[in-house]
Order: structure tokens, then C-alpha cells, then sequence
């Protein structure tokens, strides 16, 4: 059961992050091709660029936290047992998901910010909760990827 909430999980961060980078790249194309070509610009294309990345960003953290890409060190898992490995893996997984309900709730502070405040991007005029949103969204998503992730380990010790 767990497998198949996962797969889904995975799946569709996948789908999502890959549609946020190709709508990226179609944008800045479309950029270059308006600035070098037609001699013109599209004033609304890097600022969504940039919120695309910000987007595609948090969402593949998600998905390096799903794959175990994240960056760690291995050494002290390796240098003890077994016994002692799991226990230092359920250490980083606990300092993990301390760490993600602290920025989840000062992401959903600056949210809350953004509305309260009515704010909107320059070039596009849209809301600015909306970039904003990638933070609490991503961080979510992260922790929900590394809660899986460390069910999947402790089921293979």
C-alpha cells in the first residue's frame, strides 16, 4: 500500500516539476527568439521564468528527498552496525522534519503576508502569494517525499 502512495507521490511531482521546466524553456525560447529576432521583448517572460524555477526548485527538493539524492554523509552510518545506523538514520529524519514544520511555519507566515498585503508582480501583475505559495507547497511536499523515504529505508535494514 505504502509502494503505491509512493509511486503516485513520485509520479506525479515528476510530472509536475517536468511541466514546470517546459513551460520554463518555452518561455525563455520564445524570449530569445522576440529579443534577437523580431527586435522586440516580452516584458512578462523572465519575471515568469524566474517563478517557474522557484516552483520547479522546491518541487524537485521533493524529489531528490523521494530518490534519497539529498546530499548526506555517509561515513557515521557506515562506521557503526547496523543497529547503530538505523538509529542515526531516524536522527537525520527526525532533524529533517523538525527543520520542515519550523519553515513551514514562517513560509506560511510570509503567505499570509502576501495576502494580507495584496501585493502583485511587477511585469505580470499577478498576486504575489502565488510565487510565494512554491514555499509551503515544496516544503510539504519534501517532507511528506523524506517521510516515505525513511519508511522505505527502516523496511530494508
Amino acid at each position: 500500500m505504502l509502494d503505491k502512495i509512493e509511486k503516485v507521490i513520485k509520479e506525479s511531482g515528476s510530472f509536475f516539476a517536468g511541466l514546470l521546466l517546459s513551460a520554463m524553456t518555452v518561455v525563455v525560447f520564445l524570449q530569445v527568439v522576440f529579443r534577437f529576432v523580431i527586435k522586440g521583448s516580452l516584458p512578462w517572460s523572465e519575471e515568469l521564468a524566474r517563478y517557474l524555477m522557484v516552483w520547479a526548485t522546491f518541487i524537485g527538493a521533493g524529489l531528490a528527498a523521494a530518490n534519497n539524492a539529498h546530499i548526506g554523509v555517509e561515513f557515521f552510518v557506515k562506521l557503526f552496525g547496523s543497529r547503530s545506523s538505523k538509529l542515526f538514520l531516524t536522527l537525520t529524519y527526525l532533524v529533517v522534519m523538525a527543520t520542515s514544520l519550523v519553515l513551514v511555519n514562517y513560509s506560511w507566515v510570509i503567505v499570509n503576508y502576501q495576502i494580507k498585503t495584496g501585493q502583485v508582480s511587477p511585469a505580470m501583475a499577478i498576486p504575489m502569494v502565488i510565487p510565494y505559495l512554491a514555499l509551503p507547497v515544496g516544503i510539504i511536499y519534501m517532507a511528506i517525499c523524506f517521510t516515505l523515504a525513511y519508511y522505505r529505508n527502516m523496511k530494508n535494514f
